[in-house]
């Protein structure tokens, strides 16, 4: 088809022109959208990883150590996010015609891991600490858990509204790093006020936080690695989805039924296979002309349909 419309010379750049719809355009500004806000989630962990940890130990305060830890799987998320995101952006091309919105889960499947990595981590190092007689914490630390919690909780919601914005699940991924890291600094706050309160002898209280913590990441690492996961086996959208694209095909004139439609995702928007029945006696050329009315009512009812494939077949009444 491409062939049919440019020289074989020009094919290349005519295939990039015909992929560059509305669609693609908007999607690529999310994601350098989304690209900026990793940047901006890889500084703040940067200086919090370094504040937290040099604050843990001269502190004497694990809990606080264990968070550094935690921003620490968060600058490599950011990063991991920040390469998904400026792959999936990509333009479609010959080798890869659909684009690269599969990076997209890829790089949520991956901060998922580094959670869990983490979590385990926190978890072996605060029974050990639990097992080891030490000195209570300092109690200008809270200070800086404070702090931490605020930076923490503005880029988790900054985050966050991007990810319902774009329906980026790698975006979504990062801003549930940055919630969990604000959660494992609530735990170790908690944990060291009641070592402070305790005294002697609840000198461990912080180290329990860490193991609360470390649980709270666990169970938000294994949801975003499931949702990466069905994303990446073509799992399909909400039933809303199916209802938009369904009313807006039956909606065009001359449609007379629908026989089967499929959804799949792909990073931030979605492909769409569907079967459309029209009069038996109408010319192909009218049936060209209705399946582009389809496709165009598609898109305008459901803006995230980056491929919309029409098949024409003749309607048949049934019983």
């Amino acid at each position: 088809m491409t062939g049919s419309v440019c020289s074989v010379t020009k094919q290349r750049a005519c295939h990039r022109f015909m992929n560059k719809t509305p669609e693609f355009v908007r999607l690529a500004g999310e994601s350098r959208r989304g690209v900026r806000l990793a940047q901006a989630g890889l500084v703040a962990n940067a200086i919090l990883t370094v504040a937290k940890l040099v604050a843990g130990l001269v502190g004497n305060a694990y809990a606080l150590v264990a968070d550094a830890i935690e921003s620490g799987t968060d600058m490599v998320g950011s990063l991991v996010v920040w390469g998904g995101l400026r792959i999936a952006s990509r333009d479609p091309n010959e080798r890869y015609p659909f684009g690269y919105g599969r990076a997209e889960p890829i790089a949520a499947a991956a901060v998922a891991a580094l959670m869990l990595g983490a979590a385990s981590a926190i978890s072996i190092e605060a029974i050990r600490e639990i097992r080891t007689p030490h000195n209570s914490p300092a109690p200008w630390t809270l200070g800086v858990l404070v702090v931490v919690m605020v930076v923490k909780e503005v880029l988790y919601r900054r985050s966050e509204a991007a990810s319902r914005q774009s329906g980026s699940v790698a975006m979504r991924a990062d801003a549930w790093h940055h919630r969990a890291d604000a959660v494992t600094s609530f735990a170790a706050f908690v944990g060291i006020s009641v070592s402070l309160i305790g005294g002697p002898g609840w000198e461990q209280a912080d180290d329990w936080a860490a193991l609360v913590a470390a649980l709270v990441i666990t169970i938000n690492g294994a949801l975003m690695l499931r949702e990466a996961t069905r994303d990446l086996m073509d799992r399909a959208p909400s039933r809303g989805m199916f209802t938009i694209v369904s009313n807006a095909a039956l909606g065009t004139a001359g449609v007379l039924a629908i026989e089967k439609l499929k959804i799949r995702k792909s990073g931030t928007g979605h492909y769409v296979d569907i079967h459309v029945q029209a009069e038996p006696s109408m010319t192909l050329h009218d049936a060209h002309i209705l399946s582009g009315m389809v496709k165009t009512a598609i898109r305008r009812a459901a803006p995230t349909a980056i491929g919309v494939l029409i098949h024409m077949e003749p309607y048949e009444q049934s019983d």
